[in-house]
C-alpha cells in the first residue's frame, strides 16, 4: 500500500510564502505522476501543479509565476513552494501520486493540508 503524507500548511498573510511537502512511502517501484491539487470550500478540487509522466511540469494559470513544484526522486517527495500568496489560494491542498508498486499500479491521495491566507 502506498501512502502520501503532506506537511507544511498553515496560516500566512497575503504576500507571504509557504512550502508544502509530500512524501510517498510503501513498496514503490516508480512514480509516474505526482503533484498537487486543492479544494476550497464549496468548490471542486482543482489541479495546482504536477509533474507529468514525461517529467514536464504543468501549472494552473492562477498560480503560474508564483508557485513552483519540485521533487526529490531519491526520497519519493514532491514540494510546492508558494510565494506571493493571495486570499484566493486558501484551500485544502492534496498530494496525488500514480505509479507502480509491488502490488501493481497505484493511485493515491494524501490526507490534505490546510493553507489559509488571511490578514
Amino acid at each position: 500500500q502506498v501512502q502520501l503524507v503532506e506537511s507544511g500548511g498553515g496560516l500566512v498573510q497575503p504576500g507571504g510564502s509557504l512550502r508544502l511537502s509530500c512524501a510517498a512511502s510503501g513498496s514503490i517501484f516508480s512514480i509516474n505522476v505526482m503533484g498537487w491539487y486543492r479544494q476550497a470550500p464549496g468548490k471542486q478540487r482543482e489541479l495546482v501543479a504536477v509533474f507529468t509522466s514525461n517529467g514536464s511540469t504543468k501549472y494552473a494559470d492562477s498560480v503560474k509565476g508564483r508557485f513552483t513544484i519540485s521533487r526529490d526522486n531519491a526520497k519519493n517527495t514532491v514540494y510546492l513552494q508558494m510565494n506571493s500568496l493571495k486570499p484566493e489560494d486558501t484551500a485544502v491542498y492534496y498530494c496525488n501520486g500514480r505509479g507502480l508498486a509491488v502490488r501493481g499500479d497505484f493511485g493515491s491521495w494524501g490526507q490534505g493540508t490546510q493553507v489559509t491566507v488571511s490578514s
